[in-house]
């Protein structure tokens, strides 16, 4: 116990030392912020360059030093950013975004048409969380305008334009830019003392609307860390564990944000028939491929028991992996939880429990299935026991199997895993529901293949429009008959979101943060002010 507070004392002793200035404490210029808000993505590895996954990696943020074509407004919709406009061919293949034409770097040079399309063109093949697979070129038509050039037609392109920053051409040289960034967004880097902090300062060149924070300190510190340097008043916003949600520190709030994370369970939908992965992995169960077993836990499993039980209510009940999303289809979930119910659908398939062992069987099958976990994570552990448990009132027994990822993806086509997604981007929807071959990623875990699914994916990933688009994503998931959803093929057992929680200083208004704003807080820093709180106590 005692080496445990010593080695958190010396963390935070480095931390709060650095080999330039000392970090800026609560108490500094009210203008300045110490922060530490991307617990879940860490210090990047290669700097703050975009191409090489800042701000656009499996979570997606604000990356502060550059620009972006696009950006989220606060009802999560796409709204402009460097772009003034955009338009897609009919045949879904060309895009042209027109530019700003006012839009300086932080080293004084403007930004034309010619650094978006470099920008590009350099990120094809750069960065795997990129994924610029589908992208051709992109070409300058003049200083205020860029074409787009797909292989193939692409409705979920403009996430590809929401999330990369743009970088000059004339000072980007891969090796040393992260360390030493040029952007034209609201900030500039001014110092990063690797493994502690980076600085940002206000870049009075920006061309949006002025930030009242002038200053940003942000640490790299895990959340244990974090929840210690808000106890001892050294940040005023930190990322913290949803198990510290009960606890309360002097002069902070706890508040808690939705976000895409969606926690579910994965199903194996083929039978085992002997079959193997190109990695000689086995496919298939014989129990999760039944669609009794797979509606029946999708139409017992007691969400917001769960929800309440293990994430303290911090989040929402999940039913088809998008339910918050736009392109969600209400008409794909189960509209309520009745262990009665799913009871009902096992006898009617035949699962019994002659034996009155307290586990169902069907021709000589008993109804038990592996679910693998990663035994790091004690959410995704808690989880899994809480499912468990359920399932074993319906008479499903669930064995638990706490694993690394090495071993959880030579498994996940045979038992069930329980996975965690973020699907802001509708391309996650293609990758995850269509039909593929046993790859050994964790798109498709359970090889789902049903032609119709695949349809409605190809028709919303070639559409040219996005209204039209959605309405194939959302029958995708159900179309009155079918889909990837709990009222259709009950692929996966989703279960709740997860809310991202954080201390805040009390003096700070964050204003509205943007919607499943929890995996990037500082995505509206815009609108963030210090209270006067002087001024409040005297009813100013």
């Amino acid at each position: 116990m005692l080496l445990g507070v010593v080695v958190v004392v010396l963390a935070l002793i480095l931390v709060f030392m650095s080999a330039g200035e000392p970090v800026n404490s609560v108490s500094g210029a009210s203008d300045e912020l110490v922060v530490n808000v991307y617990s879940h993505t860490g210090e990047p590895d290669a700097g703050f360059d975009p191409l090489q996954g800042w701000g656009c990696g499996h979570v997606n943020f604000e990356p502060l030093v550059q620009s972006t074509l696009f950006k989220s407004a606060d009802d999560g919709s796409i709204i402009n950013d460097l772009a003034t406009g955009y338009s897609v061919s009919p045949d879904g293949k060309t895009w042209t975004v027109n530019v700003r034409d006012n839009v300086k770097f932080s080293n004084g040079e403007k930004l034309t048409a010619s650094d978006v399309a470099f920008t590009f063109n350099t990120a094809v093949g750069s960065n795997s969380e990129l994924d610029m697979s589908n992208l051709e070129s992109a070409r300058v038509i003049n200083d205020t305008a860029v074409e787009f050039k797909l292989k193939e037609p692409q409705s979920s392109f403009i996430w590809r334009l929401r999330y990369v920053g743009i970088v000059p051409e004339h000072a980007y040289e891969k090796e040393t830019y992260g360390r030493n960034p040029v952007g034209s967004g609201p900030y500039k880097l001014v110092q990063w003392d690797r493994g502690q902090q980076a600085i940002f300062e206000y870049n009075p060149d920006y061309y949006g609307q002025e930030p009242y924070f002038k200053k940003i300190t942000m640490l790299f510190l895990d959340k244990d860390t974090a929840f210690a340097a808000a106890k001892s008043g050294k940040v005023d916003i930190a990322e913290i564990e949803i198990n510290n949600v009960n606890q309360t520190i002097d002069g902070y709030d706890f508040i808690s944000l939705p976000s895409s994370r969606a926690f579910g369970v994965s199903f194996p939908m083929k039978y085992n028939t002997g079959n193997k992965s190109l990695q000689g992995d086995p496919i298939g169960n014989n129990v999760t491929a039944d669609i009794a077993i797979r509606k029946a836990l999708n139409t017992g499993i007691d969400r917001k028991a769960i929800l309440d039980g293990v994430l303290y209510g911090k989040g929402d009940v999940e039913y088809t992996g998008v339910d918050q999303r736009e392109f969600g289809n209400p008409e794909a979930k189960i509209k309520k939880s009745n262990l009665e119910e799913a009871i009902k659908l096992l006898e009617a398939a035949g699962w019994e429990d002659p034996d009155g062992d307290g586990i169902r069987e069907k021709n000589g099958t008993e109804a038990e299935f592996d679910l693998y976990y990663s035994s790091s994570d004690q959410t995704r552990q808690a989880l899994s026991v809480a499912v468990s448990e359920q399932a074993r009132e319906m008479g499903i027994k669930i064995n638990l199997i706490g694993a690394n990822w090495d071993e959880i993806y030579a498994n996940q086509y045979s038992s069930a895993v329980l996975y965690v997604y973020s699907s802001i981007d509708t391309f996650n929807l293609y990758h995850q529901y269509h039909s593929k071959k046993a790859d050994a990623t964790y798109m498709n875990p359970g090889l789902y293949s049903n032609p119709v699914v695949d349809g409605y994916l190809e028709s919303a990933l070639r559409s040219a429009d996005q209204a039209q688009a959605t309405k194939y994503w959302q029958l995708a998931a159900y179309d009155g008959n079918t889909g990837y959803g709990p009222a259709g093929d009950a692929t996966w057992l989703w279960l709740v979101t997860m809310d991202y929680l954080y201390a805040v200083d009390e003096t700070l208004d964050l204003g509205t943060p943007q919607q499943n704003a929890g995996s990037d807080i500082l995505g509206n820093i815009y609108e963030w002010t210090r209270i006067d709180e002087s001024s409040s106590a005297s009813g100013e």
